[in-house]
């Protein structure tokens, strides 16, 4: 009989600064998942945008994931040594007439509304050269499975992301495709802020033939005014106690958690959590979680 494929799950943050509250729900949920199914659990390091890195961020993420006694498979993949890669992938999608060069400032995209219109589609106008790179996305694309919300269509207003910026880094879409592609990464278990990019990046792994992970969008957490909780925003970061930021991270993910486990090692933590998936225990509770995060 054939063997069936490993699971490889992924966690991947921007060393901007240390994992806030909302960054953990993340991790916990995609770490959760792979483990439970006997998997991989592989970790990247998004610092592809280098503008918003951070001295030392790194060093203290690493150091956090290990006080969760979130342990990972392999090397930790860093995605600024890798920029020859993105070009790779972006020289083929340009050969092929997917890619096209626009001249558009941010003060004309900005003047577009929610969705760029892809004004640049036909060639730069005379005396224009290329500031960016973008994809050329398609009017429709088809629906796709959320694991946790169902089947789900992409947003109109998305139009065609940047793939290489005007300062000449590689733009999120690009370089997380083609990381998750060669680590071999199935399933994608992470923020749902992301849920509405991810018909465009299917698109994306389509066009370059790489393989379809599984998608699951988590709870965000959110403000009083409904806006996503991050560290621009203020999101409480942990400050280094596991046994809490385990309690409460199953809490935000709709567990109900023993009063016994409180102040117990993270890794006590861990594989309670994991043998309460081994007997059938769902990662996510959509409706208790919406509610808590619509309270915070």
């Amino acid at each position: 009989m054939p063997s069936t494929p490993t699971v490889t799950g992924r966690f991947a943050p921007s060393p901007s600064g240390p994992l806030h509250a909302g960054s953990l729900i993340a991790a916990v949920g995609s770490y959760l998942s792979a483990r439970s199914q006997g998997g991989r659990w592989r970790l990247r390091l998004e610092d592809v945008d280098e503008g918003r890195v951070r001295a030392g961020a790194a060093d203290v993420i690493l150091r956090q994931l290990e006080a969760m006694a979130l342990d990972w498979d392999g090397p930790v993949l860093t995605q600024s040594p890798r920029k020859a890669i993105y070009q790779e992938a972006l020289t083929a999608l340009q050969t092929r007439g997917i890619a096209y060069p626009c001249a558009c400032t941010r003060r004309e995209i900005r003047g577009f509304g929610e969705r760029y219109p892809g004004v640049c589609r036909q060639g730069l106008a005379s005396g224009r050269r290329a500031r960016s790179w973008r994809l050329w996305v398609p009017e429709t694309l088809p629906l796709w499975e959320d694991r946790f919300h169902g089947w789900q269509d992409t947003p109109a207003p998305q139009g065609d992301p940047i793939l290489l910026r005007a300062d000449g880094y590689f733009a999120y879409i690009l370089a997380c495709v083609v990381d998750d592609g060669e680590q071999g990464i199935s399933e994608v278990i992470r923020g749902g802020d992301l849920r509405a990019l991810t018909g465009t990046q299917r698109y994306l792994q389509s066009v370059l033939e790489l393989p379809y992970p599984q998608y699951g969008h988590l709870p965000l957490l959110c403000n009083a005014d409904g806006r996503k909780l991050s560290k621009s925003l203020g999101s409480p970061t942990w400050a280094g106690e596991p046994s809490q930021a385990w309690e409460e991270t199953l809490r935000l993910l709709g567990w109900m958690t023993p009063a016994g486990l409180h102040g117990v090692p993270a890794v006590e933590w861990r594989d309670w959590a994991l043998s309460r998936m081994a007997e059938g225990h769902p990662l996510y509770r959509i409706t208790p979680l919406a509610a808590a995060a619509k309270q915070r």
